[in-house]
Formats: structure tokens, C-alpha cells, sequence
């Protein structure tokens, strides 16, 4: 069972230059989690909804010095100054990914050891696909039933 087997190939992507509000409208429309960043073909890194809402998070100075005086209906009100913002800005720029050519079942170790719920399939800096847990989770399932 290769990771090539489970990807999903039609992968919606966004350049680092996309606005976060154009991001944050297919995320919350499509219910995309995470989105790969491709820039001349290449895979140059991935923007999650963490590292959206991440932007309204207080520091952890503030968060240490009392959550009870955070005024979390001012950060909720700040979503929109973040939506100006590029992807460039907030992306995650060290990418793992996984190859084509790997066993589904160790891509998904990797998906968990890294709390991720998607990971870039990509040959060399090209991306080729998406895989989930999810899909992982579905093939193992499918192929335990069929054996029944």
C-alpha cells in the first residue's frame, strides 16, 4: 500500500504572495486545513488555519502574565487586520513531505509524530500530491473488510 496509491493528485495550492483573506475564504468554504505554497513549480512551504488564527494568539509573555486579563473579544475582533496579510507572512517554510514511493502506513507515523493531519507527497521540490490520515485511515479499513 504506497502513499502514491491514497494521494489525492488534484491539490488546490496558493502562491506566497496570495492575500490571507482569499486563503481563509477557501480554507473556511472548502474546509481546507492546510494549503501547499508553490512558487515556479516548486513547493516552498505549507499555510495551515494554525498558522492563520496563530496571528491572534497573545504572546507567551502576555499568555505568563494572566490569562485573565487577555481581552480575547479585542483579539477575536483583530481576525480581520490579519486577512491584509500575505501568505509569505505567515507560512510555514520548512515543509516535510513524503515520497510517492513510501508505504502509506509509515507516512502516516509521520503525519502523528508531527501532530499533522495532511502531508505534501512531493518528488524532490515538485508537488504530486496530498495524503491524509484520513485516506490512510479509509484504505486500511477497506482492505480489512474486503478480507472478511
Amino acid at each position: 500500500m504506497l502513499v502514491r496509491d491514497l494521494m489525492t493528485t488534484s491539490v488546490k495550492t496558493v502562491s506566497p504572495d496570495s492575500k490571507l483573506a482569499e486563503v481563509a475564504s477557501m480554507m473556511c468554504l472548502y474546509r481546507y486545513s492546510g494549503l501547499p505554497v508553490i512558487e515556479k513549480g516548486k513547493l516552498i512551504g505549507i499555510v495551515a488555519e494554525k498558522d492563520v488564527l496563530a496571528q491572534l494568539f497573545p504572546t507567551v509573555d502576555d499568555t505568563m502574565q494572566s490569562m485573565s486579563t487577555i481581552d480575547f473579544e479585542r483579539l477575536a475582533d483583530e481576525y480581520g487586520h490579519i486577512l491584509h496579510l500575505k501568505v509569505r507572512d505567515i507560512m510555514s517554510s520548512r515543509v516535510k513531505t513524503v515520497s510517492p514511493d513510501m508505504h502509506a502506513v509509515k507516512a502516516a507515523v509521520i503525519m502523528a509524530g508531527n501532530r499533522f493531519r495532511r502531508i505534501p507527497v512531493a518528488e524532490g521540490d515538485r508537488l504530486v500530491g496530498m495524503l491524509s490520515l484520513g485516506d490512510v485511515h479509509k484504505a486500511l479499513f477497506h482492505r480489512q473488510v474486503s478480507r472478511l
